[in-house]
């Protein structure tokens, strides 16, 4: 049996998409997931399966959510080995002081062509970012809210992606162990 993170994109945002967390874990408890924990009310899920693919794992949580809910979110889904790895290649330790700071975001997959050009284009002088494999570490020194690199970061690297700060993945690394 495997444990896995779920990181759902675009749920309880600004009044769309809702999704109470407990509903979530009914749902994925229907499924056949075990051992069901969520985390916050913005998409984080550990849980532990048997399932052998990550990608149709994902998709079946999708669509069991557009289902009962009335939207597909996009699901990616890390087991703990990954989440730990992302924890452990942070390039900026600093950020642990301030840690909405640093946003990680996890990519469904390496980016063949990145931009880095146009992203290193776009930010400022206090910000910073470094593509690691699948996983863009942006530190936000001034705000993630007003960085315009952020909103860029998911077109720019041409893949999908979703973010989430330094307190939740700490969090979430705790809560797998």
């Amino acid at each position: 049996m495997t444990t896995l993170i779920a990181l759902l994109r675009g749920i309880n945002v600004g009044g769309s998409n809702p999704l109470p967390m407990k509903e979530l874990a009914v749902l994925l408890t229907g499924m056949g997931l075990r051992e069901v924990r969520t985390y916050i009310q913005s998409g984080n899920v550990a849980f532990r399966c048997d399932a052998k693919n990550k990608t149709v794992l994902a998709a079946q949580i999708s669509t069991a959510i557009k289902t009962q809910h009335g939207f597909a979110p996009h699901v990616l889904l890390l087991d703990a080995a990954e989440l730990h790895a992302a924890l452990a290649g942070n390039p900026y330790p600093q950020a642990a002081a301030e840690p909405k700071s640093l946003h990680l975001y996890f990519l469904d997959e390496v980016p063949q062509h990145p931009d880095l050009k146009s992203l290193e284009a776009i930010k400022t002088d206090s910000e910073d970012f470094k593509l690691a494999g699948k996983v863009f570490y942006l530190h936000t020194p001034e705000g993630f809210g007003s960085c315009k690199l952020a909103a860029r970061v998911e077109k720019l690297l041409g893949v999908a992606a979703t973010a989430r700060n330094w307190n939740t993945i700490c969090k979430l690394a705790e809560m797998v162990g």
